[in-house]
């Protein structure tokens, strides 16, 4: 059984367990939220002065996009502002920040009639993010920065909740990724060849369940929900923040949602930081986590222009 709940007034202890069960929340909008919406727009328009962003990719070849957008990505990621922003978010919906954990918050851009797919535009096909070495305790939270259609939205496939999917994950590590996979993403242009993982046959995306939240409102779901982002047929770009977090208690603890087919290798728990501070998470409490081996050429936490 699957159940969304719209604005549930939980507190976030008994919210994560739900979204561990696999259960997803649904939120209107907020002041902390606005805020971050606001700000996202401001550096967005920015980077496409005079012109509609919705409506930029209709003005200019494709490689003039990726170099506008290719910047602006880690530009919105690592701002200051951003980060401050995304602490309020946390603390408007009752997480403890001393022992809440964030990892750095994404900006993304899904472009219509594929115009862009790949690499800064990629349009993530069926996946969970377990497969990609996230934690089991991940919390994602996914706003829209502009108004959106159905059509331009992301689905979840809630039937493989419990009914594993052959995948690719046994072959991820993500430290390699790091090293490689992360790095490359503005020169994949005309087509997307990072290895990632994703299902090994085609399966039926059906029954599959869209929300269309308004600017500022948030879905909030697990990590190891399966899900995917809609073809874009809506006539303008998707733009939309997410980010990601855990509760070290959770996290030590080993709680979280079940794992039914993920042998990605490696861990993402190195990218959270604590929300209050922005301290790292312990390596004593990441090393339980740490399985498979280390590539040699690995990268433990991905940092831009390394």
């Amino acid at each position: 059984m699957h159940t969304v709940y719209v604005d549930a007034h939980l507190d976030d202890e008994t919210r994560r367990r739900k979204v561990y069960q696999g259960q997803i929340f649904t939120f209107a909008p907020r002041p902390s939220t606005l805020a971050l919406i606001d700000h996202a727009r401001s550096m967005i328009e920015e980077a496409f002065p005079g012109m509609d962003p919705r409506y930029a990719q209709f003005e200019m070849p494709v490689q003039r996009y990726v170099e506008i957008v290719a910047p602006l990505k880690p530009r919105f990621i690592h701002n200051e502002t951003t980060k401050g922003l995304i602490r309020e978010v946390l603390a408007e919906f009752g997480c403890d920040l001393e022992r809440t954990y964030q990892d750095v918050p994404r900006l993304r851009m899904v472009t219509s009639d594929a115009y862009l797919t790949s690499g800064v535009g990629y349009a993530h096909h069926m996946h969970r993010d377990a497969w990609y070495a996230a934690p089991h305790a991940q919390l994602n939270w996914w706003l829209p920065v502009y108004d959106i259609e159905s059509e331009c939205s992301m689905a979840f496939h809630p039937r493989y909740w419990t009914d594993p999917v052959e995948n690719g994950s046994a072959e991820f590590n993500y430290y390699e990724w790091n090293a490689v996979g992360r790095k490359s993403a503005a020169t994949q242009v005309t087509g997307d060849t990072r290895k990632q993982p994703r299902p090994v046959h085609e399966i039926d995306p059906d029954p599959q369940v869209r929300f269309v939240v308004p600017v500022g409102g948030v879905v909030l779901f697990s990590g190891v929900q399966l899900h995917s982002t809609v073809p874009n047929t809506s006539g303008f770009t998707r733009y939309s923040i997410d980010f990601r977090t855990v509760n070290i208690d959770d996290v030590i603890a080993g709680i979280g949602a079940p794992n039914i087919d993920n042998a990605s290798t490696g861990t993402s728990l190195r990218d959270f930081k604590r929300a209050s501070d922005m301290a790292e998470i312990p390596e004593a409490v990441v090393a339980p986590y740490d399985i498979g081996p280390k590539p040699p050429e690995g990268v433990l936490v991905y940092t831009p222009g390394s």
